[in-house]
């Protein structure tokens, strides 16, 4: 790995879009070569380094929602990175348990004061 002289972290704004189906996050990357940005998605975080000039941009970011990362577009321009995800439902890897009758029939006991 290179010496960028200065790690910092950038600007950055995340907030969902308009219809709430999607997670926007913006980092402020000036001078970053587009080739030289390092950026992964987990379901649960954004990971990012991006080598510009004598420093070096670095940002983690935990997620408060869970996305869907091969879902994910990003979009390099004029120093902004913008990344788009969607949101995964919280049920999407849900299992439904299939739910057997007892053998034993219940009985209601009363319970005296």
């Amino acid at each position: 790995m290179l010496d960028y002289g200065i790690r910092v972290a950038p600007n950055t704004v995340a907030y969902a879009d308009e219809e709430k189906d999607k997670l926007v996050v913006e980092f402020a990357i000036p001078g970053a070569p587009t080739d030289t940005i390092d950026l992964k998605l987990l379901p649960d975080s954004i990971h990012l380094t991006a080598p510009a000039r004598d420093i070096e941009y670095v940002s983690a970011l935990a997620l408060p929602w869970p996305v869907k990362p091969d879902k994910a577009e990003a979009i390099y321009e004029h120093g902004l990175l913008r990344i788009e995800v969607p949101f995964k439902d919280p049920m999407e890897d849900a299992t439904k348990v299939a739910i057997k009758a007892g053998g034993a029939e219940t009985k209601i006991k009363k319970i005296e004061p």
